[in-house]
């Protein structure tokens, strides 16, 4: 316990999380990181010893609005998660700002604002907007010169050095993986610190980006999507700095919320001894009732003090 936080299983931070991605990048050891679509799955991604937290925009708009990920979400809806998912864990924080919610002026105020949320990296995405996931059909990228802006007013905006801005591209399904390569040279030269060609289609794909490109990279592991599943080890061999796991706590969410309904309806009840439910005792441990229990006890007794 630390201050008035409780973080079981984080694992204690770096100077920077700058210099932890070079740390990685000199061991050829690869950040697993898992997708958080509100705070309390990025509770259990800190408890359970996760390194980093990314907030998924596609997580964000299934859960909060229960919508695909087709550009639905606002800047103020992204930010009050980010400053939820700040306030419950000390992880650094990625957050996916999908395309900037705009032109480069847009862009400038996007990294203000989650900068001052809690962000540690930003990621920013070279799609057509409105967007769509990235390993959805029907894709289509801004002009290069475009995102070459967007990337200097991410770099501008930000108040401090150690902010990290991640440029995605999603140019591989729309031009080909040269193009996509060639733009996230682009997009280091403008200022990037780490890059994302989202959705190579091979193992060879895979292989080429880190050896073409000259900053950290980012891989995304979508269960079901374009990009062949690969161990986070072969992937640290690959030269990756960094393996998402964008959405697979909240896939793995909707499969237990269906299994603890599904076995109520027919049923017609659930208690402690059912499979399908985490304990009473273990929810309020992730949401850290304990805490504020005593929490509660120590200003009790102040008031109690102060009071005679």
């Amino acid at each position: 316990m630390t201050g008035t936080r409780y973080d079981s299983g984080v694992t204690a931070p770096i100077a920077s999380f700058r210099d932890r991605i070079a740390a990685c990048v000199a061991a050829r050891r690869a950040l697993l990181v898992p997708g958080a679509a509100n705070a309390l799955s990025a509770r259990i991604i800190a408890d359970l010893g996760f390194e980093a937290v990314y907030v998924t925009g596609a997580g964000v708009t299934n859960m909060y609005l229960g919508l695909p990920d087709m550009g639905f979400l606002s800047l103020t809806q992204l930010a009050e998660h980010t400053a939820a998912i700040r306030d419950a864990v000390t992880l650094p924080i990625i957050v996916d700002a999908d395309t900037g919610f705009g032109n480069a002026l847009n862009v400038h105020h996007t990294v203000r604002v989650l900068e001052r949320a809690g962000a540690n990296a930003i990621q920013i995405e070279d799609q057509v907007s409105p967007k769509r996931c990235g390993h959805f059909a029907g894709k289509d990228v801004i002009p290069v010169g475009e995102m070459l802006g967007k990337i200097h007013a991410a770099v501008d905006a930000r108040t401090s050095a150690d902010l990290l801005i991640i440029a995605r591209t999603d140019a591989r399904a729309v031009d080909g993986f040269q193009a996509a390569v060639d733009r996230a040279s682009a997009y280091i030269e403008s200022g990037a610190d780490i890059t994302f060609v989202e959705a190579p289609e091979s193992l060879d794909e895979m292989r080429r980006i880190p050896q073409l490109l000259a900053v950290p990279q980012i891989v995304n592991m979508v269960v079901g999507g374009k990009t062949p599943i690969v161990d986070a080890s072969e992937l640290s061999a690959m030269g990756f700095a960094i393996v998402l796991y964008a959405n697979a706590a909240l896939q793995g969410a909707i499969l237990g919320m269906q299994n603890a309904l599904r076995e109520l309806k027919e049923r017609g009840r659930l208690d402690e001894s059912s499979a399908s439910l985490v304990s009473f005792a273990e929810r309020q441990r992730l949401v850290q009732k304990p805490l504020y229990d005593e929490m509660e006890g120590k200003y009790a007794r102040k008031n109690e003090d102060e009071g005679k």
